[in-house]
This record gives structure tokens, C-alpha cells and sequence, in this order.
């Protein structure tokens, strides 16, 4: 049974993480989001779900307005050729639905399968942003708080310059 945004929110409290979550109306685009937004600070993000062509999974964690070029990014995180991955992958790895996608899902990831990717650009921010496994609500985390949460399953995070 995967994690639900209560257990995201213990844990986050077991890190010592300060987390502000805001409820809002289902969202599954950017541009849903940005018009649902008000008040909510930070870095908002998008979140990509990949697979290479070798079988490996990688989660690419940008600002939502950045541009990834999936024919570039290989070289610059250390993969193969890179596709979206199947709902039904997304759904055994992260625990998610597809329109949820967030690096909070590395929650539900205790086999350490996903390659996780921060882009440098959204890691500058004070402040970030992401959906609490659910795409009901935003979660908004420090940038440094997100890392040690990264850590805290298992995972060792990349900054690289993807966008």
C-alpha cells in the first residue's frame, strides 16, 4: 500500500522538515496549476517520469517553466535514451497516479529504483513547491529540506543543469 499525503507529512515532521500544504481543486497541467496558484511562494516545479532504454527509471525534478530536451539530457545526467514512463510503472515505483507526479513519491520507492535528477536552476530557489502525492493540494518545502528528505529514502540526489 503506498503512502498517503498523512504518512508524507509525519515524515516530514520525523525530519524536522517545516512544511505549508495548501488543499486546492484537482490540477493535472501546469497551466492548471499556475491558475490555481494565489498565494502560494516559491519555485513551482514539474516533475519527469522517464525510463531508458535499458530499463532504468529517472525522476527529472525542474522549475515548471523549464525546458528539457529529452534528446540532451542523456549526456548531461549519465543516461541512455530517455521516454516517458508508463502509468503503471509510475504507479508501482512512486506510488502515484499520473497528473501527481512529485519527488515526494520517493517515498513509496524502498527499492531505491529511481535515478533522481534536481535540476541546479530550481535548487537555487529558497523555496519550492511540489504536489503531496495527490494533486489536491501543493506542498511547499525548503530547497535544502527537499535533499535531506531525497536522502531519507535512500536516494542520492544529482544537481545537475538539465533545463
Amino acid at each position: 500500500m503506498p503512502a498517503t499525503r498523512d504518512d508524507l507529512l509525519n515524515r516530514f515532521k520525523y525530519l524536522g522538515i517545516e512544511a505549508k500544504t495548501r488543499n486546492h481543486p484537482p490540477v493535472y497541467t501546469v497551466e492548471e496549476a499556475q491558475a490555481l496558484r494565489g498565494e502560494i511562494p516559491g519555485g513551482h516545479c514539474k516533475n519527469l517520469f522517464l525510463k531508458d532504454d535499458k530499463g532504468n527509471i529517472w525522476l527529472i525534478v525542474c522549475l515548471e517553466e523549464a525546458n528539457v530536451d529529452l534528446k540532451a539530457a542523456p549526456a548531461k545526467i549519465g543516461s541512455r535514451r530517455l521516454s516517458f514512463g508508463k502509468p503503471d510503472l509510475l504507479r508501482e515505483v512512486l506510488g502515484v497516479e499520473p497528473g501527481s507526479v512529485t519527488p515526494f513519491g520517493l517515498i513509496n520507492d524502498t527499492e531505491q529504483r529511481v535515478n533522481v535528477v534536481l535540476d541546479a536552476t530550481m535548487m537555487a530557489h529558497e523555496l519550492l513547491s511540489y504536489h503531496p502525492l495527490e494533486n489536491t493540494a501543493t506542498t511547499t518545502i525548503r530547497a535544502a529540506d527537499l535533499v535531506t528528505f531525497v536522502r531519507s529514502c535512500g536516494h542520492e540526489p544529482r544537481i545537475v543543469a538539465v533545463a
